[in-house]
């Protein structure tokens, strides 16, 4: 009602509710701007607690999809290269139907338009931009589309994709400010949150490094050693597959020593080429080498079946100065992010203090084995210059006794003591050879030789063979036949090492005084019908040519022994005289 001075007028009744539904409309309004900024508060909230990155990330597009009311979300992180994702967060899939459409986009399409140009994206219908060429099968129906880029310390790090707003509806010029405010609350978060897991990643090598450098020093074998590496490298990079590979004496070569985690096995003392693999190339060029996906790069070695379900890798040598004593090898599951150049950069530096620790040790190794071989001399001087003197003036003493013996049998007993006496005198010279071998001729002697090829068979193998030897080897042992027994105890333990799988072998080298016999057993799974036997046939040859033989028979308890045996040809003769020497 009015006053009119006239007296009250009543305005119309339709006017006055138009007025008050306009009051209602303006209040919700409000209501609704006071409740979106409320969750803009939640959600900007949301984001910066706790400082795990993939935490992080995923807090970020769960808060996003709620705060614009959309069905679908994803979180894209751009890889190293600037033009593709490395990471892919999403929400609204499940499982089911994440596996149905296969592997995650890499960056294309519509996606990829906000990669290149970084600015807030808004569609109505997806399916009629011109960036937009189609889902993939099985991929569920999707028609607006909102994104906006990330930005973390002025560089772009990711992008914010959202679709299906509930209700059918377009995204609006006020979901686009909402979500790009997020997203600068999310640039906070992940660059606290990657500052945070450098700082602790930085924290692990170092405890890492430590723990390497203490079980090098402390005398640890060193396939322990490369083995704690791997398991080390693996935990703090979060790789699914770990390989530490070690050169072969041909260097043309590597042999994965150590191999732990997902589809280790298969990969276990794999020989791999030095031209044209990962690993390769980190060993030829001392650097770093990155490879997107194991499943379809053709620098990885030809396992069984390539490391099915395996996606990034790195190759890091590991080296100390220009000298590459190895290469550790990390791959990913398919899916997980690339190796960046700031993981790359300390697990480098990392590689790097392990194979100085590594030099150390095999200095303070060769240190021992010198005061070692001094020893030896030692031994040596003190064999010849007092024990086979003595047996020199003892068998001169009966032979000159001899003279006066009458009895027949006595006299033969002499006689053989001074034979046996003989016999002694070449076992010590032997002996003492075998304790000079290394430091005067370790070319030449047989047994130095063999002991050389077993330990550096011992990285490939994983393990230690055990190893008897018997008999003259230095003296009686021809060279030529020496020459090929080596040949012929590397082929085998090469052959153990790359097919056999075995647990322990067993090598035993004797000269009985007719024969060389070289006889290898291992627990390994044997030799496969249909085998091709090249390498069985030159061991064959080589014994033929010498007249021996070489046989291969299969131990009850499984595995393989390998026999290789030729006659030493060495002329019988009377026992030579202890006065000759």
């Amino acid at each position: 009602m009015e006053d009119t001075g006239e007296g009250p007028v009543r305005l119309p009744q339709l006017k006055l509710d138009e007025l008050l539904g306009e009051l209602q409309a303006r209040l919700d309004a409000a209501r609704g701007t006071r409740d979106r900024v409320h969750s803009l508060l939640e959600a900007v909230l949301s984001v910066g607690r706790g400082l795990e990155l993939e935490h992080a990330l995923r807090r970020i597009i769960e808060s996003a999809v709620v705060l614009v009311d959309a069905r679908y979300g994803a979180l894209g992180v751009i890889g190293p290269d600037g033009r593709s994702l490395s990471q892919f967060v999403t929400v609204g899939l499940t499982d089911k139907e994440i596996k149905a459409i296969g592997p995650f986009p890499s960056g294309h399409g519509i996606l990829g338009e906000l990669i290149r140009r970084p600015e807030p994206l808004r569609i109505p219908k997806i399916s009629e931009h011109p960036s937009s060429y189609g889902f993939p099968p099985h991929h569920p129906p999707m028609h607006s589309f909102l994104g906006v880029p990330i930005r973390v310390r002025d560089q772009v790090f990711g992008n914010l994709y959202l679709t299906e707003k509930h209700g059918g509806a377009d995204f609006t010029d006020e979901d686009e400010a909402m979500l790009s405010t997020l997203a600068v609350a999310a640039g906070v978060a992940i660059d606290n949150a990657r500052l945070y897991e450098e700082s602790t990643r930085r924290e692990r090598w170092l405890r890492a490094s430590a723990e390497v450098t203490t079980s090098l020093m402390s005398g640890a074998p060193r396939t322990d050693v490369t083995t704690l590496i791997a398991e080390l490298a693996k935990e703090i990079t979060g790789a699914e597959l770990a390989a530490f590979s070690v050169p072969l004496p041909d260097g043309a070569s590597l042999t994965a020593e150590v191999a732990i985690g997902a589809r280790g096995d298969e990969l276990r003392s794999l020989v791999i080429p030095a031209e044209g693999t990962l690993v390769g190339l980190a060993f030829r060029q001392g650097d770093p080498v990155r490879g997107h996906d194991v499943t379809e790069d053709p620098r990885m070695p030809p396992a069984p079946e390539r490391l099915p379900g395996l996606g990034p890798a790195v190759a890091v040598p590991v080296k100390s100065g220009d000298d590459v004593r190895g290469v550790l090898l990390l791959v990913r599951d398919r899916g997980r992010p690339e190796f960046t150049d700031e993981e790359v950069e300390p697990l480098l530096t990392f590689a790097g203090q392990a194979a100085l620790a590594m030099e150390l040790a095999g200095r303070r190794a060769d240190a021992e084995q010198l005061a070692l071989l001094e020893d030896h001399d030692r031994i040596a001087r003190d064999l010849h210059d007092l024990a086979i003197q003595r047996l020199f003036a003892t068998g001169m003493t009966l032979q000159s006794a001899d003279r006066f013996i009458d009895h027949p049998e006595a006299s033969e007993r002499v006689r053989r003591a001074v034979s046996d006496l003989d016999e002694t005198i070449k076992i010590i010279r032997s002996t003492i050879f075998g304790l000079r071998a290394r430091e005067t001729a370790p070319q030449h002697g047989l047994r130095t030789r063999v002991v050389q090829t077993v330990n550096a068979a011992g990285g490939a193998l994983g393990f230690a063979p055990s190893l008897r030897m018997e008999g003259l080897l230095d003296i009686e042992v021809p060279r030529r036949i020496a020459d090929d027994a080596v040949a012929v105890l590397g082929e085998a333990l090469t052959n153990i090492a790359r097919h056999a799988h075995a647990g322990t072998v067993d090598i035993s080298v004797v000269n009985n005084g007719r024969e060389l016999v070289v006889t290898v057993t291992d627990n390994g799974v044997g030799i496969p019908e249909g085998t091709r036997r090249s390498g069985l046939r030159n061991l064959a040859e080589r014994a033929e040519n010498h007249g021996g033989e070489l046989r291969l028979t299969a131990p009850a308890d499984g595995g393989t022994t390998l026999v290789w045996r030729v006659p030493l040809d060495i002329p019988p003769g009377p026992a030579e005289d202890v006065r000759t020497r």
